[in-house]
């Protein structure tokens, strides 16, 4: 069993996002993220290689994504989960800092 992921969360506003590996094996990553009202820089998209699934443990964000049918809002609270596949443009548009936002992120290749 490994540590709780709960553990060693921040009790102040971080700088930026913590992100910490879980596990890494071929094709699989896991991420843990504690964010604590960050959000994406203006004008900054993600779009990433990887598909992702994400999981929203605690806290509440809000993102859009860039859909082929136009930009889409999303709103996560805790037990709130999304599917990113690869190079789904999204952005991070607001995360609760208090208590602090806790995702659990799953990668894996698109090939």
């Amino acid at each position: 069993m490994g540590p709780n992921v709960f553990a060693d969360l921040p009790t102040a506003p971080l700088a930026a996002e913590r992100v910490d590996a879980l596990l890494n094996r071929p094709g699989l990553r896991v991420e843990r993220i504690v964010s604590t009202g960050q959000a994406s820089p203006p004008g900054f998209w993600y779009d990433q290689a990887d598909h992702e699934w994400v999981l929203l443990l605690e806290g509440a964000a809000r993102l859009t994504l860039d859909t082929p049918a136009g930009l889409r809002e999303v709103r996560l609270t805790a037990g709130d989960w999304l599917e990113l596949p690869a190079h789904c443009r999204h952005r991070v548009e607001a995360t609760q800092a208090e208590p602090p936002t806790v995702w659990l992120t799953i990668f894996w290749p698109a090939d």
